[in-house]
């Protein structure tokens, strides 16, 4: 079987490696040498080139269904929880937690929410309710129902290493939110973190106030794919009297993107981070759909005040 690889950067050290196994078991092996950002992002249109039987994506579990033959093979890593005990102190007083984390550790939430459980606190564990796939589980781009749960909660424990994964976690939440990090071996509250992005939201807001025109950008991976938002922002945009333009791609290229000079703003409608990650690659702002939204509503309150003086 002719088979297309493919590895997200942190993976691709290891890419001859598995390689060579799938050839020894007969197969014909291509490994794709592009970026990719996770299963939103498949080498789906690179692997029908080159007449790939099925698509291997290492280090992440499904997205959404696509319309070929790919198989997943999650990147399992047994973190060490030596660091647990520490965290207890963190939490004093905090009796009822949420226990977040990645695919790469979901196998090993049930000895940390043991852990927790043995030493009095109660765990609770999100549902997926989006693109997750397991109990606990948390993508960058989908934080499952940790909006309803903070209401239930003292706090949010994520473990597992870097900020990316907790980051939307975090913003939609309001309780202390604890990393519980293996590799660093050390344990942090993130919760400043909220107040230095909602400053940040505020200003694109206040910047694009005065944008006459807006560049929507859509990506068509298959996973961020979404004209029908661009579509509707773009008519929502027109009836405030301003000016848009649907913008299409496949990587997102700011560099590209900053000489399109005619834009005042820019928005996104493609991963949700973008608008979080990369705000500062682009010299125009870059606004979700609902900082955008927020906007259109600012300038056409300020017409209204206008037209009633």
């Amino acid at each position: 079987m002719r088979l297309l690889l493919q590895f997200p950067e942190g993976l691709k050290q290891e890419a001859l490696k598995h390689a060579k196994k799938l050839e020894s078991e007969g197969n014909e092996v291509i490994i794709s040498a592009s970026p990719t950002f996770g299963a939103c992002d498949l080498a789906i249109d690179e692997a029908k080139k080159v007449g790939a039987e099925k698509l291997v994506h290492f280090g992440h579990s499904e997205f959404h269904h696509v319309d070929f033959n790919v198989e997943y093979v999650p990147y399992l890593i047994d973190a060490s929880l030596e660091i647990l005990p520490e965290s207890l102190k963190a939490l004093s007083g905090m009796n009822r937690i949420c226990l977040l984390t990645t695919v790469q550790h979901v196998h090993q939430l049930d000895s940390v929410r043991r852990f927790y459980e043995e030493n009095g606190k109660e765990v609770v564990l999100n549902r997926p309710n989006g693109f997750a796939k397991v109990n606990g589980q948390i993508l960058g781009c989908d934080d499952g129902n940790v909006m309803v749960i903070d209401r239930q909660v003292d706090a949010f424990v994520y473990f597992g290493g870097g900020i990316f994964h907790p980051l939307g976690a975090l913003l939609q939440t309001t309780k202390p939110f604890l990393i519980v990090d293996p590799f660093q071996n050390r344990t942090w509250r993130m919760d400043e973190m909220r107040e230095t992005y909602r400053k940040r939201s505020r200003g694109k807001v206040l910047t694009s106030l005065k944008a006459k025109s807006f560049g929507i950008l859509v990506s068509t991976k298959n996973g961020q794919y979404n004209m029908n938002l661009a579509t509707i922002l773009k008519k929502r945009i027109e009836a405030s009297g301003l000016t848009a333009a649907v913008l299409v791609s496949g990587t997102l290229d700011f560099e590209s993107i900053n000489n399109m000079l005619e834009f005042d703003a820019f928005v996104n409608t493609a991963c949700p981070r973008i608008a979080i990650d990369d705000v500062d690659r682009l010299r125009k702002p870059l606004l979700s759909a609902n900082e955008l939204i927020e906007v259109l509503n600012l300038i056409e309150a300020g017409v209204r005040a206008k037209e009633e003086k």
